[in-house]
Parts: structure tokens; sequence; C-alpha cells
């Protein structure tokens, strides 16, 4: 029997897409990526406390925003390079 991965289990890599966890949440702001995490985790861990903390970070966010924060500054951990998590308009 093979010994549990403690840096990346199970329930961060079992999405049917194929998709990692982290390969999704490592392209927003702390908040929103940890609400990414617990949604993307909660049918195979934590269930609905799980989707009660994703709630707690999403409600962080709105009120940081409605406080008018700025976009927090994304660098890409591939390219380097720096953008923000708001989207232009064309």
């Amino acid at each position: 029997m093979t010994k549990p991965d403690a840096i990346n289990p199970d329930h961060y890599r079992k999405h049917p897409s194929g998709i990692e966890c982290i390969q999704i949440t490592e392209h927003f702001n702390f908040c929103m990526g940890n609400a990414i995490k617990y949604i993307f985790r909660c049918d195979h861990k934590g269930g609905i406390e799980d989707l009660k903390k994703a709630r707690w970070y999403l409600d962080r966010e709105i009120q940081r925003r409605e406080n008018g924060a700025e976009p927090q500054v994304f660098v890409s951990p591939l390219t380097g390079e720096r953008q923000t998590h708001r989207k232009s308009k064309p």
C-alpha cells in the first residue's frame, strides 16, 4: 500500500476533467483561489463544511472589493507575466 501524498492529496486531483486544483487556483488571488479550492474538493473531502469555507472566502473577497480594493496583481508562475485579475474590456 502506498503512502498518501501529504503535499498534493487525492482530493485535489480527483476531478473528472483530469485538471488539478492548483492549475486553476494559481491564477487567482488568495481569497478567490481558496474559495475555488474548497469548492473543488468538497465532494471528495469536506462536503458542506468545505462549501461554507468557500462562502467565507467569497464573502471576504466581496467585502474587499466593495471597500474599493484594486484587483490584485498576479505573476504567472509559468511565464513571469504580470497581470491583474480584472479582464480589460476590448
